[in-house]
C-alpha cells in the first residue's frame, strides 16, 4: 500500500481495494491490466483491485451472445471470456472491473453476479431512477441500462459492469445484447437531473466496497507496470 495512505481499523477479512482510474483505456491495455492485477490479487488473496474506465468505440461478445445478435458493421467486434453477451463499448460509460478474491470474500460466482447487479441498483436508486434485475442486465422501464458479465479463474475475479452514464444511444441501433432487441438508456436519461460521469464513477466505488464489505479503497491513477504510480486518496472503510 502507499506510505501516505492512512490507517484504519479494518475487520480481518477484508481486502484492501487499489482502485485505478484510468480514463478511456483501450480494451488490449484493460485486458492486459486486469491479468496483472488478477495474478497479484491470486498470490496475496488479502488485497483487491478494481479497474474504473471507459473503451473507445468497440462491440465485445460475452459467452452467450452471439453474431446473430450483431446488425451493424459500423464498429470491431471482440470476442471475449466473460458471462454476458453483446456490449457496445463507448465513451459516456462507466466500466467497472473488479479483481477479488472470492474465496476471502466467502462469494460464490453467482452471489458476486447478484451483488454487482444490486451496486448498479443501489447507484440508480441514489439518483431517483427505479431499476429492475433481469439476468446480466439492469433494466429503467424495460430498457437495459447496465450490463453484467464476469469472468472467474483460479476464484479471482475480471471483467464485472458497464453502466450507461451518458453515451449517444443512437449507436446502440443494430446491437441486440443478450438477444434483446429492446432499446437502451442511460442514467442521464432517466434522471431528472444532470449527472455527471466523475460523479456516477465516485458512487459506484463507494457501492462496490460496501456491498462486498472490502477495506480501505486507494485511488490512483494508473497501474505501475503501465504508467508511473500516484496515489490521489485514501477512502476509509465504512466502520460498522
Amino acid at each position: 500500500m502507499p506510505r501516505d495512505a492512512p490507517t484504519t481499523d479494518l475487520p480481518t477479512h477484508a481486502p484492501a481495494v487499489q482502485a485505478y482510474l484510468c480514463g478511456t483505456l483501450d480494451f488490449d491495455t484493460t485486458q492486459a491490466l486486469q491479468r496483472r492485477l488478477a495474478y497479484e490479487v491470486g498470490g496475496n488473496p488479502t488485497c483487491a483491485a478494481v479497474v474504473v474506465c471507459d473503451h473507445p468505440r468497440e462491440i465485445t461478445v460475452g459467452r452467450e451472445g452471439s453474431r446473430a445478435n450483431i446488425r451493424t458493421t459500423r464498429f470491431p467486434v471482440r470476442w471475449v471470456a466473460r458471462g454476458g453477451g453483446v456490449v457496445l463499448h463507448t465513451p459516456g460509460q462507466v466500466a467497472c472491473y473488479p479483481v477479488l478474491p472470492l474465496d476471502r470474500l466467502q462469494l460464490t460466482p453467482a452471489d458476486y453476479v447478484a451483488g454487482l447487479s444490486a451496486i448498479v441498483g443501489d447507484l440508480l436508486t441514489g439518483f431517483g431512477v427505479k431499476s429492475e434485475v433481469e439476468g446480466t442486465a439492469v433494466r429503467v422501464r424495460g430498457r437495459r441500462v447496465a450490463h453484467v458479465g464476469v469472468a472467474v479463474r483460479n476464484g479471482v475475479t475480471s471483467f464485472g459492469l458497464v453502466l450507461n452514464v451518458c453515451p449517444d444511444l443512437e449507436l446502440f441501433r443494430g446491437i441486440d445484447a443478450d438477444g434483446d432487441a429492446a432499446p437502451v438508456t442511460s442514467l442521464q436519461r432517466e434522471c431528472p437531473t444532470r449527472v455527471r460521469v466523475p460523479a456516477a464513477r465516485q458512487r459506484l466505488l463507494e457501492l462496490l466496497a460496501r456491498r462486498f464489505d472490502l477495506g480501505r479503497l486507494s485511488v490512483f491513477h494508473h497501474h505501475p507496470t503501465f504508467l508511473p504510480r500516484t496515489p490521489l486518496h485514501a477512502i476509509p472503510a465504512r466502520r460498522r
